[in-house]
């Protein structure tokens, strides 16, 4: 791929050019939930300049190819080590992350709240996200992952299903995750703290910036790799 078009679709470019999530983000194109459909089809939706979002796509992806990289072929690593990679770099940041910067987005909403109402939204849609995270890391940690595994070592028809079945809902989980977080993104103005926002406030914007990135990365290798390499599989 030595070039992207308005024909490629953003979880294929991902793939090959990583970096390209940090445009995407920018440009609000979505690579995870909605990554399966052509470029495009976000152009014309959203009314953007596809030369000039092309542009700075291969622009920067040329910088990037001399470099040097070390990509992993997520499609070619066996289901149970991609699914451990899953659980102990994304599952583990946000079992470590959603309580502490839920209190940070607690203490801004109570002190500043008043003067910036935006915040009670924030609170309000940080905290719908954290409840649904935390009960999408168990369903897929304690049901789906360990199929996923068993269909590696032994697989069958009859398990095959099972995980489709279930996969459905984790993907309409996924959707809702990336909604509040796009609501998230703005309603801060794309995480940017107002010219008189305290230290508090500024780490709190800071973190949701990552803990997007983070989750976004997540959806991606399921949504993209993981479960389009299982439905191929059917």
């Amino acid at each position: 791929m030595n070039t992207f078009t308005a024909e490629h679709k953003p979880a294929d470019i991902v793939k090959v050019f990583p970096k390209a999530s940090d445009l995407f983000k920018k440009r609000r194109i979505d690579f995870c939930c909605g990554g399966d459909k052509p470029l495009e089809e976000t152009f014309v939706k959203k009314n953007m300049d596809a030369e000039e979002v092309l542009s700075e796509l291969n622009t920067a992806y040329e910088k990037w190819q001399q470099e040097d990289h070390q990509i992993t072929d997520w499609d070619r690593v066996p289901y149970g080590e991609l699914i451990d990679h899953i659980v102990h770099t994304h599952h583990a940041f946000l079992n470590e992350e959603l309580v502490p910067l839920g209190q940070f987005v607690t203490k801004i909403f109570r002190v500043h709240g008043s003067k910036h109402p935006h915040l009670k939204e924030l609170h309000r849609l940080y905290h719908d996200f954290k409840v649904d995270m935390e009960e999408h890391l168990i369903k897929e940690e304690d049901d789906v992952f360990p199929l996923i595994k068993e269909y590696e070592n032994n697989p069958s028809a009859e398990l095959l299903q099972q995980i489709s079945d279930a996969n459905g809902g984790l993907e309409d989980d996924h959707d809702a995750a990336g909604d509040l977080l796009k609501q998230m993104r703005e309603i801060t103005n794309d995480f940017e703290p107002p010219a008189d926002a305290c230290n508090s406030y500024r780490i709190t914007y800071a973190r949701l910036a990552e803990l997007e990135s983070n989750t976004f990365q997540h959806v991606h290798l399921e949504n993209n790799i993981l479960f389009k390499r299982l439905q191929e599989a059917n």
